[in-house]
């Protein structure tokens, strides 16, 4: 005669392990498969045990993508090379660039200007400064990196078809910020280029001894 000794269930006892194991289920749901996975903390155990870093929603992807993109599109533009500093060297410097400063600067001034650089056009935009005035300024676009050329052109009675220029700064660049002690009288300002296909504004503020034209 065969004997069992394996012990036998009972109906509560099966129904309490299950309830159980439906609790612990719960638990492990609620402290760490939902922090974890859904970014949902409820009972702030999944932020004290570490779950929560686990988390990354779509929306931080997609962002951190844009930014990689972003990245290496600003590493993308054309190399700038000395030789595109300035007017060719077979331009001479005209003899009115070593003239002496006036005794008197153009009166203090402020402004504010907006200038709209079309999509895959290039525009100009200067002032008058007389030699040794300084002018502070500041701009910034409202979307978009352009290319930019901040030069100065010496002031001259019978300035020459290909006029001599003296960059003071070549970059990409959607702000930008400085002072301005000019080495001559004459025209200083900036040459932007727009590469992208929609228009780009750039609001300029200058504030310093120049004129507008």
């Amino acid at each position: 005669m065969d004997t069992n000794n394996q012990p036998i269930m009972g109906k509560k006892q099966l129904i309490k392990s299950v309830l159980i194991a439906l609790i612990l289920g719960v638990l492990v749901l609620l402290t760490a498969v939902f922090p974890a996975e859904y970014g949902m903390d409820p009972l702030g155990i999944g932020k004290l045990f570490g779950f929560s870093k686990l988390y990354q929603n779509d929306i931080e992807t997609v962002i951190e993508g844009k930014q990689e993109i972003l990245v290496s599109s600003l590493t993308s533009f054309e190399k700038l090379k000395l030789e595109k500093v300035g007017s060719s060297a077979k331009i001479p410097k005209p003899v009115e660039a070593n003239n002496p400063p006036p005794e008197i600067q153009f009166k203090e001034r402020e402004d504010t200007i907006e200038v709209i650089v079309p999509a895959n056009e290039g525009i100009e935009y200067k002032f008058k400064v007389l030699k040794y005035g300084s002018v502070k300024y500041e701009w910034s676009t409202d979307d978009g990196i352009v290319y930019l050329d901040f030069h100065g052109e010496v002031n001259q009675d019978n300035p020459p078809k290909n006029v001599f220029y003296e960059s003071y700064t070549l970059a990409y660049s959607n702000n930008m910020a400085g002072t301005l002690i000019a080495p001559f009288e004459g025209k200083h300002g900036w040459y932007y280029r727009n590469e992208t296909n929609k228009n780009i504004t750039i609001t300029l503020r200058l504030k310093g001894e120049y004129e507008l034209f």
